[in-house]
């Protein structure tokens, strides 16, 4: 259990074990990773349906019925699976509150403890969901309550195939932390982990076309950038994302950001603000997580660029100087992202900044302190003082 929470190790009941212990969680017992249950069960079928036996008295039943709603949109934002909610007979999932004994043969204990569990999808009692009516559910609000949209969110991982995650931020962790359900957004961990078990619906030969064309010379990408310790290369519709360890899958943009656009112009991402923002045409759009900030798509004149930018081909920005270039033809902008305003000079040739680089920047990203710029079919990789260190194939990152 130590190991699982990230404890030190000592094989002990200590005063920190204790604190953890004594956590508001789920009752599925943990496993570690993202995991799946043994033997990796999972529906049949993506078409699932869902009923509500019973209602808690701590909330309005139509804030029951949005939280449980929203709850299921958040794995079918990611997956094929799609929800209809029935309201008689025996459903897939099946809903209820209850306390103490309550007839599964794992009962409840009481206040401040364990504040639901679910059942891996099998026959019978498989992905039916029980929430712990000694405990106080709300609709948003937190302090000694709990959000029944976050619990039930986790709950239904359990009720599609997943069990327990050892990643803090996941929401599959197995203690409840508490976040604004107005700004939740799927980890990345989840989505890897359920899409394991349900895996975004593409045809077979696109798919292999799109895999051809990671390790392609000739290929030129329409944006890379990080996204909470990841980096994201992004090509038509798809995009391919390396992990710190180096590993890479590939999914569709629409599998991850519902609600952003497919052949994206540039992206990049301000971790102060935790935001991702994608370019196309003359729009702009931010990302919380996965999901659009309120108010956006905006137009590239709220950056305070002029009418005559009609796209932003590439962007990157720097976390140490709180600047973001922005790339246009021959031509890139300076934006703080403190003051929100253009920096003083704008816009800069693009040969006076980065000499080396004769056409237009198609894609760039920072990583471990360099710039790398892609341009056609090369990428070049500048220091911070914009120092030209070397010369690389547009698909130096990409498994190759």
């Amino acid at each position: 259990m130590q190991k699982f929470f990230g404890l030190n190790v000592t094989g002990t009941l200590d005063i920190e074990t204790l604190e953890v212990m004594k956590k508001p969680r789920c009752g599925v017992p943990d496993v570690a990773a993202y995991s799946t249950f043994g033997g990796r069960p999972k529906w049949q079928t993506n078409k699932l349906t869902y009923r509500i036996e019973n209602y808690t008295p701590d909330i309005p039943v139509r804030e029951v019925d949005d939280s449980i709603k929203r709850a299921l949109q958040v794995w079918a934002d990611v997956t094929p699976l799609r929800f209809t909610r029935i309201y008689s007979s025996t459903a897939d999932i099946m809903i209820s509150f209850a306390t103490k004994d309550h007839g599964d043969g794992n009962p409840f204990d009481g206040p401040q403890g364990t504040l639901a569990h679910a059942f891996a999808p099998s026959p019978g009692i498989g992905g039916d969901a029980h929430f712990d009516d000694d405990e106080f559910f709300t609709f948003r609000s937190s302090g000694a309550s709990y959000i029944l949209f976050l619990v039930a969110a986790h709950e239904f991982g359990h009720s599609l195939g997943l069990s327990h995650s050892n990643n803090p931020g996941a929401l599959m962790f197995p203690t409840y932390s508490f976040t604004d359900p107005d700004h939740f957004s799927l980890h990345s961990d989840d989505i890897r982990g359920i899409q394991s078990i349900y895996p975004p619906v593409q045809t077979t030969t696109r798919a292999v076309q799109m895999t051809t064309r990671a390790c392609n010379f000739n290929m030129i990408l329409d944006a890379v950038t990080t996204f909470r310790g990841e980096t994201m290369f992004f090509k038509d519709s798809f995009f391919w994302h390396r992990s710190p360890s180096r590993s890479v899958s590939q999914l569709q943009i629409k599998s991850f950001w519902p609600n952003a656009p497919d052949n994206i112009d540039a992206a990049y991402e301000d971790p102060v603000q935790d935001k991702v923002f994608f370019f196309k045409g003359r729009q702009v759009w931010a990302f919380n997580g996965n999901n659009v900030e309120p108010g956006y798509p905006k137009t590239l004149s709220s950056f305070g660029l002029p009418p005559s930018v009609t796209k932003v081909s590439a962007a990157v920005h720097n976390k140490n100087s709180g600047k973001t270039l922005l790339f246009f033809d021959i031509y890139y902008y300076s934006y703080d992202e403190k003051m929100k305003k253009m920096d003083k000079g704008n816009p800069k040739r693009l040969k006076d900044g980065f000499p080396e680089v004769t056409a237009g920047v198609t894609a760039a990203h920072l990583f471990n302190g360099n710039i790398y710029l892609f341009s056609g079919t090369k990428v070049y990789e500048f220091s911070s003082s914009r120092n030209l260190h070397c010369v690389l194939n547009n698909n130096y990152f990409l498994p190759c």
